[in-house]
């Protein structure tokens, strides 16, 4: 008998189970779960016990902060961002990862920073934040299936940290790379992806002032099913390259390998950045759903940070460099 296994790649954005309909069942899992008379306690299942949020503080505006978002992109409730996401390290449903990551293990926490630079080394979460401002930035999220959340996230300059290292003439990219822990991140233990998640932005994109190292999010520490402690943002692309929870950076003269390109190269480029005159192969990316709507509205082109970064692929056939 053959049995033909599916890879994560292979799912239709028409199988994405719409955040309503998950919230609904969630909700019924539940109340099924605690009705019949007489249910001992004891024989109730065990939920997780979800980490306490923790304030962060000297947290300063930007121009990119809430009270100057178009009237249209009101930021998502923070139950909507923490609970709805993508972490295949914690599972491939989009509510593993709030189920999954809670006991996960972030401090202490150190990136190794190596490469084409002229000061390698390491950086821990503390040095990371420490000697900087951190900055508000509420940044519109879009995923490859085609949902979208606005989000207040915490971070610091992605730019700012690189020059710390002193990146040489042949940096021309900068190679990311996640944590490998399958004892922690159960999701490891399938071949969803060659593990360890990697992820990859050219030079001039990682250098650009919206690019950041989120720590936090809501004005408070990144949860750990967001991708905590470290996670990168990059506004203007599909959300798979926003890689979490990171643990070394290099520096190199060669475009490096990503995770989701490694998987299905025809369906993933390298750049992936939103742009709704080119659908993905197997679904239009012209319309989303913003999490928290009924109708879907049309997609942005670089997710509406156009003014602001289209300079970087002028003369580019963005058809080809996907």
């Amino acid at each position: 008998m053959l049995i033909k296994h599916r890879k994560a790649s292979d799912v239709l954005g028409s199988e994405i189970t719409p955040k309503s309909v998950f919230d609904d069942r969630r909700r019924f899992l539940k109340t099924a779960a605690l009705a019949g008379a007489g249910l001992a306690a004891s024989a109730l299942p065990s939920l997780p016990a979800y980490a306490a949020r923790t304030k962060l503080e000297g947290v300063e505006k930007t121009k990119w902060s809430v009270e100057n978002l178009p009237e249209n992109d009101t930021p998502n409730s923070y139950e909507d961002a923490t609970s709805y996401n993508n972490f295949y390290e914690f599972g491939t449903a989009k509510g593993d990862p709030k189920d999954n990551a809670q006991d996960f293990k972030t401090s202490p926490w150190e990136i190794a920073v190596e490469g084409a630079c002229a000061k390698p080394g390491k950086i821990s979460f503390e040095d990371l934040i420490k000697p900087t401002t951190l900055e508000e930035r509420v940044y519109r999220f879009r995923c490859v299936e085609a949902w979208s959340m606005v989000i207040p996230w915490v971070g610091v300059p992605l730019g700012e940290v690189l020059k710390r290292f002193e990146p040489t003439s042949d940096a021309r990219y900068v190679y990311f790379e996640t944590l490998l822990d399958p004892e922690q991140m159960p999701g490891q233990r399938a071949p969803v992806l060659n593990w360890p998640y990697k992820e990859g932005l050219r030079m001039d994109e990682a250098m650009h002032p919206l690019s950041i190292l989120a720590v936090g999010m809501y004005g408070e520490v990144i949860p750990n099913q967001n991708g905590a402690p470290v996670r990168l943002m990059v506004p203007w692309k599909y959300g798979f390259k926003s890689i979490k929870s990171i643990v070394k950076i290099k520096f190199q003269k060669s475009m490096p390998p990503t995770s989701w390109n490694e998987a299905a190269a025809r369906e993933y480029g390298f750049y992936s950045n939103v742009n709704p005159k080119v659908s993905h192969p197997r679904w239009s990316q012209a319309s989303e759903r913003r999490i928290g709507e009924i109708f879907k509205r049309k997609t942005l082109m670089f997710n509406g940070y156009e003014e602001e970064v289209a300079s970087l692929y002028e003369g580019m056939d963005l058809r080809k460099w996907y």
